[in-house]
């Protein structure tokens, strides 16, 4: 497992998990509303997948669509409910108004989870500086992931900014794992592989019937061979 690229699949309901976990998923994320970008699901959702599946599951933590933090008590309140239904893996990612991490909603969610292992999102790609921002979160307990494009507009855009941080790997602030997302396409994997480059993520790719339709194990597959080849 340790050689093996991890493939994360966002999951909406435990039918999407089934399925994902039959195409050769690794992990899930969790999220409701993908129209807002994907927001944090309920504690039954929640309850649901983790009955389904039985690989490791990353629950979304936002409120709204954006990178703001919105009413961080609420979001608190709401990892403390999942924590409570079994919960102990998540996302979230927050940037201020002038688009610098937001480490007063960030360290706020980080002592609630206490140590609870956690992926910052595509907030990265929006942020005013990326360096800066990996180094202000290098020292929070329990991320372990970035996930990023390298780009707001996506992959395609994102590529020279993703081989460059993972040439940067073990540096100060470079110790998380990339997991890429956002726009990711088959066509990409050689070249981030060579990079060394080994989480992916993908939610569109894996509903060839669109967000309306589930997640479709063969859709999976096809990224799981791929990876694995």
């Amino acid at each position: 497992m340790s050689n093996r690229a991890v493939l994360e699949v966002i999951a909406l309901d435990a039918e999407d998990a089934v399925a994902a976990q039959a195409g050769g998923a690794d992990r899930l994320e969790l999220v409701t509303d993908m129209a807002a970008d994907g927001l944090t699901p309920s504690r039954e959702t929640f309850a649901a997948i983790r009955s389904a599946v039985d690989i490791p599951l990353r629950v979304m933590l936002r409120t709204a669509d954006g990178f703001a933090a919105g009413d961080i008590d609420v979001l608190v309140g709401r990892a403390r409910e999942l924590r409570e239904a079994g919960a102990d893996e998540f996302v979230f990612g927050f940037l201020d108004a002038e688009g610098h991490a937001d480490l007063v909603a960030v360290e706020r969610l980080v002592a609630e989870l206490d140590g609870c292992r956690w992926t910052y999102h595509r907030a990265i790609d929006r942020c005013t500086d990326r360096d800066a921002l990996r180094k202000q979160l290098a020292d929070l307990p329990g991320l372990d992931t970035f996930l990023t494009a390298g780009s707001p507009a996506g992959v395609d855009a994102g590529i020279p900014t993703l081989l460059a941080e993972a040439a940067r790997s073990g540096e100060p602030g470079y110790q998380a794992q990339i997991l890429v997302g956002g726009g990711l396409h088959l066509h990409h994997l050689p070249r981030l592989l060579a990079a060394r480059i080994d989480a992916f993520h993908i939610g569109g790719a894996a509903r060839p019937a669109g967000w309306s339709a589930p997640v479709d194990a063969a859709a999976v597959r096809e990224w799981r061979e791929a990876l694995d080849a």
